[in-house]
């Protein structure tokens, strides 16, 4: 079955690691036939959630910034993909923002049911990412019909591009994109 692949890199900087390894995921699913689109974060004004919940009741968020467009590109998606870089052991501040102004889509039709995870960070424990992948399954329990299927942590990613330099990331990024 052809998925349509939405991937959401959340990085601010430039050559981010999380983004390269986005776009390996990008080529491995390409490779197997599926439809993929991505969205940077850092070219998107989104402004934070004011907690009106009047999005429960119209099924849309109040505010009118990017985060809408998004949030339609997902809820039309099979497949999601973040891509973040950890920051204090948890998610971009963007990815969150964003995540909550996906409240709408507890009282919407989605048709995703998949989620990927690439993370990047500076420290070399894997336990660095505990923390992310503790709120994304959060997130995940709360909308019935998805689950965490896969997960991408690499460490010791420190400066901009250096995931070039790690081939074993750059093919595991690839793998799982081919297998979504």
């Amino acid at each position: 079955m052809i998925k349509k692949v939405l991937v959401i890199s959340t990085s601010m900087r430039k050559n981010s690691n999380s983004d390269i390894l986005a776009d390996e995921f990008i080529k491995g699913a390409k490779s197997k036939g599926h439809s993929v689109e991505k969205i940077c974060i850092k070219e998107k004004n989104i402004s934070f959630c004011k907690g009106c919940l009047s999005c429960q009741v119209n099924k849309k968020c109040s505010i009118n910034d990017d985060a809408q467009e998004i949030f339609e590109k997902i809820k039309n998606s099979n497949v999601i993909v973040w891509a973040t870089p950890i920051y204090y052991y948890s998610m971009s501040g963007q990815m969150k923002t964003l995540i909550d102004r996906l409240n709408p889509l507890f009282v919407s039709k989605y048709d995703f049911q998949d989620i990927y995870l690439i993370a990047t960070a500076a420290d070399n424990n894997n336990s660095a990412f505990n923390g992310i992948i503790t709120e994304l399954n959060g997130w995940t329990s709360c909308l019935t019909k998805t689950k965490l299927k896969g997960i991408l942590k690499a460490t010791s990613l420190t400066y901009p591009s250096e995931a070039k330099e790690h081939p074993n990331y750059l093919k595991e990024a690839y793998k799982m994109g081919e297998n979504i």
